[in-house]
């Protein structure tokens, strides 16, 4: 029996430490965390603790685990989108083949030299984009390959948001502020892109956009709506955005989830994103003075709340992507036309897919169970990566053909903001001369 692969991490967060690392606790037979480095002390004991690092092991900063030396065969990244590229270039310097959280970085000039540092230092450099490894989509991809539905000429693609989804992570938390973080096209829809990337296999040739920041703006309220949900706000018990409602009862999150006055909240997502302390008081408090409970109208925000990208490919397949952050529910649905059949699918708390033949008749595909986050894709990603380190397989998404999608976000805020249509084939020349 071989031994567990070695990692490191870097960014002890809820994607690095919950979605990823998790996965070693159900197969220590495949791999074990050696070192962590995260700023925030206590989710660095906390990750310390549950796998058994000494303090020799834990490091408040990537560079000072980079100053260590080699100390694993590979390195998950989960830090900040901003703080991507200097430590992957820097572990990939350092001997470690890596796992990358997407986007894989804020700037178009930071993904083309992750791009020419994995291929200079000759490491695998694999980018998070998890749906790749999802039942739902690979049997999606492998009915598109199969070409069933012939010649594909039109494809619909939409990333519904919730509201309150929404409200979370684009109005009040980390990705609110394009200056901050990146444009939300980037932030959310990479992994849209990707998929469309990959299933289509098609290059695309032109591309426009528009959208704006519609809704979550002072504009939508009157003076009397206070900065923050506990400040007695009017509305509060009505509003749909209710930090209140959303953190401390969970009245208005998805599914029978609701928290009794004084009860603890669950260290799941979203409530371990506002605060360590997820008793009744610590989330109280993390309201009263964090970001999670401001007004959404009364925000730094600056992302689009809509946003629709218009694309035709080199063998003239119109696609439409449409993202925005008023859904009922989190949900991705697409549809594809082709000269033989035509394709509706969802995917969310329930998928399907369903193929309509255009001489009659359906067939209602069969989708293997998920067994982790997002649909299965968070464990299934990073199980591949260690195969990948194993010499078990290629990997489905290197650095290199992550670079797409990111292209593709890039050029669509582009187009939006300048009102115009951008030529690919031009935005990608100029994109390999920034290095």
């Amino acid at each position: 029996m071989t031994r567990p692969l070695e990692l490191v991490l870097m960014g002890a967060g809820a994607r690095g430490a919950h979605a990823y690392a998790s996965y070693a606790f159900t197969h220590p037979d495949e791999v074990r965390f050696v070192a962590v480095a995260e700023p925030d002390p206590v989710r660095r004991r906390r990750f310390a603790d549950e796998h058994d690092l000494d303090p020799s092991q834990t490091f408040s900063s990537w560079e000072e685990l980079i100053a260590a030396g080699k100390l694993a065969d590979g390195a998950l990244i989960t830090t900040q989108d901003r703080m991507h590229v200097e430590p992957t270039i820097a572990a990939l310097e350092a001997g470690y083949d890596v796992l990358l959280e997407k986007p894989m970085a804020d700037s178009l000039e930071g993904c083309v030299a992750l791009v020419q540092a994995a291929e200079r230092t000759g490491r695998s450099l694999q980018i998070c984009h998890v749906l790749r490894y999802t039942p739902f989509w690979q049997t999606l991809h492998g009915i598109l390959a199969s070409g069933r539905l012939g010649q594909i000429v039109t494809v619909e693609h939409r990333e519904n948001v919730a509201w309150w989804h929404m409200a979370h992570s684009f109005v009040r938390g980390n990705w609110r502020n394009s200056a901050l973080s990146t444009p939300m096209i980037l932030a959310k829809c990479c992994h849209d892109l990707d998929l469309l990337v990959w299933n289509l296999d098609d290059p695309v040739v032109r591309l426009s956009s528009v959208g704006s920041l519609l809704h979550y703006a002072a504009e939508s309220v009157g003076p009397e709506i206070p900065l923050r949900c506990t400040d007695g706000c009017p509305i509060e018990s009505e509003c749909p955005f209710s930090a209140l409602g959303i953190y401390m009862d969970a009245r208005l999150l998805p599914g029978p989830r609701r928290l009794a006055q004084g009860e603890d909240a669950p260290r799941a997502w979203p409530f371990m994103t506002i605060t360590d302390d997820l008793s009744w008081e610590g989330r109280l408090q993390a309201l009263k003075t964090g970001p999670y409970g401001r007004c959404v109208y009364r925000c730094d925000n600056d992302v689009v709340d809509h946003q629709t990208v218009l694309m035709e490919t080199a063998s003239g397949t119109s696609v439409t992507l449409v993202m925005h952050g008023h859904s009922y529910e989190e949900y991705r649905s697409m549809r594809f036309d082709g000269t033989k059949a035509s394709l509706r699918a969802c995917f969310g708390r329930s998928s399907e897919i369903i193929i309509y033949e255009h001489g009659g008749g359906e067939e209602v595909v069969e989708i293997p169970a998920a067994t982790s986050g997002h649909g299965g894709g968070d464990w299934g990603t990073f199980g591949s990566f260690l195969r990948v380190l194993r010499g078990e397989e290629k990997a489905l998404t290197d650095v290199r053909a992550s670079l797409e999608s990111h292209l593709l976000a890039f050029a669509a805020e582009e187009a939006r903001l300048s009102h115009r249509v951008i030529d690919m084939a031009a935005y990608r020349s100029q994109a390999e001369e920034l290095g």
